[in-house]
C-alpha cells in the first residue's frame, strides 16, 4: 500500500526535530511511485536531511537523492559505487564484522548494523545485541548506525557501544509529535556522545 499524505508530513516534522537522514524503505511500490514519493520527500525536507532509498540505485539517481542503501542480497556495494560514480552515498546493512569489513573495503559510505534489540520488524529472529556494534566498530572506520528495537530508552547504549547514530521507525512514525520524538532521540544521542571516551 502506498504511503498516504501523513507519511511525508511526519518525515518533514521529524527532520525539523533533528533527523538528519531518511531511509525510504517502500520496496513494494512500483518504481514510478517510488520516484514520485522520493521527489516529494526531497522537496519536503528541502536539503535539511540526506535521503537514501533501499536497494534502488535507479530510483536514487532518477529522483536526485543523496544515496542508496543496500541489503545483503542487493546489488553489490562495489557495483553501486562504480555505477554511481561518486554521486551517491552507498550504505549497507550488516549483521557481522566480516560483512562490515568487506562492505567498507568495497566502498560503503556508511553501515547499518542490526537488529540490536527485539523488534516487531523481525519477530522470529533473536536480537544480535550491543556486542554486534562493538564488533563492527572494531572492524571498520566508516560511519556506523545501529538499528532494531531502538528507543529513547536504549539509544545511548548503542552510542556507548560504538555506533555513530541510530535508525528508528516506530518511535517517530507512531509519535503524536514526530518533531518532539526526534528531538528527544537526538538529545539522548548527544548526551551519550559527550560521555563516551
Amino acid at each position: 500500500m502506498a504511503p498516504d499524505g501523513r507519511f511525508v508530513r511526519v518525515i518533514a516534522e521529524a527532520v525539523t526535530g533533528g533527523v538528519d537522514m531518511v531511509q525510504l524503505r517502500e520496496k513494494d511500490l512500483p518504481v514510478r511511485q517510488q520516484i514520485a514519493l522520493a521527489e516529494e520527500l526531497r522537496a519536503a525536507v528541502a536539503g535539511m536531511a540526506v535521503i537514501v532509498v533501499n536497494d534502488r540505485l535507479d530510483v536514487a539517481l532518477a529522483a536526485g537523492l543523496q544515496g542508496v542503501h543496500l541489503g545483503e542480497q542487493s546489488l553489490p556495494v562495489a557495483a553501486a559505487v562504480r555505477t554511481a560514480g561518486g554521486r551517491l552515498l552507498v550504505g549497507r546493512s550488516v549483521h557481522d564484522a566480516k560483512s562490515a569489513k568487506q562492505a567498507e573495503a568495497d566502498g560503503a559510505s556508511y553501515l547499518i548494523a542490526g537488529h540490536i534489540f527485539a523488534t516487531a520488524s523481525h519477530p522470529n529472529e533473536p536480537p544480535r545485541g550491543l556486542q554486534l556494534i562493538g564488533d563492527v566498530r572494531a572492524a571498520v572506520g566508516c560511519a556506523l548506525l545501529a538499528i532494531g528495537g531502538i528507543t529513547p530508552a536504549n539509544a545511548a547504549e548503542c552510542i556507548r557501544a560504538g555506533a555513530d547514530g541510530v535508525a528508528v521507525i516506530s518511535p517517530i512514525m507512531a509519535a503524536a509529535r514526530p518533531a518532539e520524538a526526534a528531538r528527544r532521540i537526538k538529545e539522548v544521542i548527544r548526551a551519550a556522545e559527550v560521555r563516551t571516551p
